[in-house]
């Protein structure tokens, strides 16, 4: 039987007294893709909850070919056929990787749950996502880029009619994400519909065919067809031009800040040397499971490596605690936010002023009216969306790595390491970013950055350090760093 488009009409919905959608109308065809564009806070992510019963309109009507649809939760949702991929993983990482998959409907046999089915589906939709996990293994165990796959295959798993993928591949790198868009064709195919929620423009053309662009909660400009010009876009979502996305470097000529010298963690990564100067930026480059993360984390002593050394400034530093590196001047912006980076149930101030309490940044003594000052400084230099006192876990994914990258900015740290810097934020705001970063050079920090999008790494850095399999396969300077020789490097063996 045929399954009929998913429309919404007029949806609003407001948080707190501001209203985050207004008077938004949607369809969704089966067997196409709608791309649902638009900055950090336009909306897109509560339209998609709206969509899938996570949170409920305002106002507003839902159908499924022609029948009312009007979920109470994700539940009701499913049942009706609709399934939705967080922008964040939302799994319980104290179960296993099946258990997850199978969470809340959990397949029964002779009155049990049948744990064999529910082992072998998640190995299946594993599989067709190009992961090789072990379905008993608790989730607490993966990377980011591993959550999200699970998170992924719970959805393939759901058989649903219509399937929202917010932000679905901004933890994995190419090839992982290749996979997943093979996935999608072939669901098309099959005559299920999509809305994709992206801030990588170069996956719009690759993988949609539609586009609806939002703006200040507002629903501003369809495009029949998804191969538009990125410019294009970009101007529609924030409503002015881009000239540049990465600003010129400066010339950088200082001493060593940090110095890295054989720096191993069995199983993660070896011998990995490497210097970052006064001034400059660093990128280490490398496909997803090459030891990015985890040698920024042991720079930053989340988790220690076994051996080799770290200088700064000359100095060896003993790195057992992220608070031995925060009080030597070294801050991590992380790759999981929500996980590592941020008090949820906290105010957008208290997460601000989080690390640096004591610090020189804020005088050693915190008054109301100072608070505010430092928080609307911050808040403005990147552009942040949201109140003061507004909880840090009810803003946009975007918005929450502007709070984090606020919060480790007021420590005015001599190195700062970014891990997915933009991951989740939108073209415009990108932008300010990146020139938030060339600022942070200029005045002489030393800055290393980590990510997934090749052009970024390529885009920001001075020279480019390229991982694979755990061991540096080369330094690259920015005339020598090429896509094609970068990523030579990342697939050496």
């Amino acid at each position: 039987m045929t399954v009929g488009s998913l429309v919404a009409t007029g949806l609003t919905k407001a948080f707190g007294g501001v209203t985050v959608v207004r008077d938004v109308d949607v369809e969704v065809r089966p067997g196409e893709v709608l791309c649902l564009l638009g900055e950090n806070g336009a909306g897109k992510s509560t339209v998609a909850k709206m969509l899938s019963g996570v949170v409920r309109p305002d106002s507003g009507e839902m159908t499924i070919g022609g029948e009312p649809y009007a979920p109470t939760s994700p539940a009701a949702a499913i049942n009706a056929g609709v399934g939705l991929i967080h922008q964040e993983t939302n799994l319980v990482r104290d179960l296993s990787i099946a258990e997850n998959v199978f969470l809340g409907r959990q397949p029964t046999r002779g009155g049990r749950i049948d744990t064999a089915f529910m082992r072998e589906e998640s190995r299946k939709h594993l599989a067709r996502l190009g992961a090789n996990l072990d379905p008993d293994m608790p989730v607490s165990g993966l990377s980011v880029a591993g959550l999200q796959k699970v998170e992924i295959a719970k959805a393939l798993a759901l058989n649903a009619k219509f399937l929202l993928l917010d932000e679905p591949t901004a933890a994995l790198g190419y090839e992982d994400a290749e996979q997943l868009f093979r996935v999608v064709d072939q669901l098309t195919a099959e005559g299920v519909g999509f809305v994709f929620i992206s801030h990588r423009l170069e996956e719009i053309a690759r993988i949609g065919s539609r586009i609806v662009v939002m703006r200040d909660s507002h629903r501003v400009r369809d495009f029949d067809t998804a191969d538009i010009e990125p410019d294009v876009l970009v101007e529609t979502m924030v409503d002015r031009p881009i000239d540049r996305v990465f600003p010129d470097p400066h010339a950088h000529q200082g001493n060593v800040v940090l110095k890295v010298d054989g720096l191993t963690r069995s199983g993660s990564f070896r011998d990995v040397s490497f210097e970052v100067h006064k001034g400059e930026v660093l990128g280490i480059a490398g496909l997803v499971g090459a030891g990015r993360t985890e040698v920024a984390r042991a720079i930053f002593g989340a988790e220690p490596a076994e051996a080799g050394t770290i200088e700064l400034a000359g100095r060896e530093l003993r790195v057992r605690h992220p608070k031995d590196a925060i009080s030597a001047g070294i801050a991590l912006v992380p790759e999981d936010r929500k996980q590592e980076g941020l008090l949820l149930s906290q105010s957008v101030s208290d997460n601000i002023i989080a690390a640096s309490m004591s610090s020189a940044a804020t005088g050693g003594m915190l008054f109301a009216r100072k608070i505010r000052r430092i928080v609307a400084e911050a808040a403005e230099a990147l552009a942040l969306k949201g109140r003061p006192d507004q909880p840090v876990g009810t803003l946009s994914g975007g918005n929450q790595q502007k709070v984090v990258i606020a919060k480790w900015l007021l420590t005015e740290p001599k190195v700062i390491i970014f891990d997915e810097p933009t991951r989740g934020i939108d073209v415009g705001a990108k932008e300010a970013v990146y020139q938030l970063i060339e600022d942070l050079s200029a005045r002489g920090a030393a800055v290393i950055v980590i990510s997934s999008e090749l052009t970024e790494v390529l885009g920001l850095s001075h020279r480019v350090v390229v991982l694979s399999r755990g061991r540096v396969t080369g330094i690259l300077s920015r005339a020598e760093a090429t896509q094609e020789r970068t990523m030579a490097l990342a697939v050496a063996s």
